[in-house]
Formats: C-alpha cells, sequence, structure tokens
C-alpha cells in the first residue's frame, strides 16, 4: 500500500480506485501463479497425516448463541457462493467482484481490467446469469 501511494500521489484522487484495483489484480494473479509452482514443488515432499490435525478456531464455542441450523446454512450458501464465483473464467470473476462487491462503477471497472467497458458489461452480464443457475436453489435474491 505504501508503494501504491509513492509512486501514485500525483496522480487525481478520482483515479486511486481504479488505479489499485488494477495493481491489485496484477498482484493476485502473481501470487495464483507462485502458489501453484510451490504446491507442485512441494507436492514432493508432503508428508501424511498432516491433514488430521484440529484446527482450535474451528472447534471453538460460538459466543454469540445463534442456532446451529442457521449457522450452517449460512456456511452452505457462502461456501456454495464461493465455489460459484471461483468457477466462473477468470474475466467474469474480476468483473463481478468489482461491481458487485467492490462497487466500482462501469468506467473504473474497465479502467481496472484493462477493457473496454461494453467488455465489463458483457463479463458482468454473463457472470450473473451464471451465478443464477448455479445458486438457485438459494431463492430467488
Amino acid at each position: 500500500m505504501l508503494d501504491f501511494v509513492r509512486r501514485y500521489r500525483d496522480k487525481p484522487e478520482n483515479e486511486w480506485s481504479p488505479l489499485f484495483y488494477r495493481v491489485l489484480i496484477s498482484r493476485i494473479s502473481d501470487a495464483h501463479r507462485r502458489r501453484s509452482v510451490r504446491n507442485r514443488v512441494w507436492s514432493w515432499f508432503a508428508r501424511d497425516g498432516d491433514d488430521d490435525l484440529e484446527d482450535p478456531i474451528q472447534t471453538a464455542r460460538d459466543p454469540s448463541g445463534e442456532d446451529p441450523l442457521v449457522l450452517l446454512e449460512r456456511t452452505h450458501l457462502g461456501t456454495s457462493l464461493e465455489k460459484a464465483i471461483s468457477s466462473l473464467p477468470l474475466r467474469q470473476q474480476q468483473a463481478f467482484l468489482l461491481r458487485a462487491w467492490e462497487g466500482l462503477d462501469l468506467a473504473e471497472t474497465a479502467f481496472s481490467m484493462g477493457c473496454s467497458q461494453g467488455s465489463v458489461k458483457t463479463h458482468y452480464f454473463r457472470a450473473v446469469q451464471a451465478l443464477k443457475e448455479k445458486l438457485k436453489e438459494f431463492g430467488n435474491d
């Protein structure tokens, strides 16, 4: 973040958000590439039985005392949504997350993704349609 501020402090403030997301997308892509290479290398050295360790966070009691069925339903929805988004093509994921999650407008999203506004509209529409189809079991909301 500090590096971003140092490099782009002379740019107008209204350009910061799209620039930030463009840099963020590049960094995330680089991290995915590094992780896939690292996983290929470390898979040779993996030991059996590491998956059996119990996570203390997962086993802690819920202090809010919410109904476990509601929590389970929310977890199922969240997991399904995450899987549905990750199954989308990369450009559709980017368009959907930047528009719906981050709240960028069309021009900012197009700048962040490095494409035209028409392309953003197409990717976003296809992403929404695919997500509606994949998540129709959760209702029309």
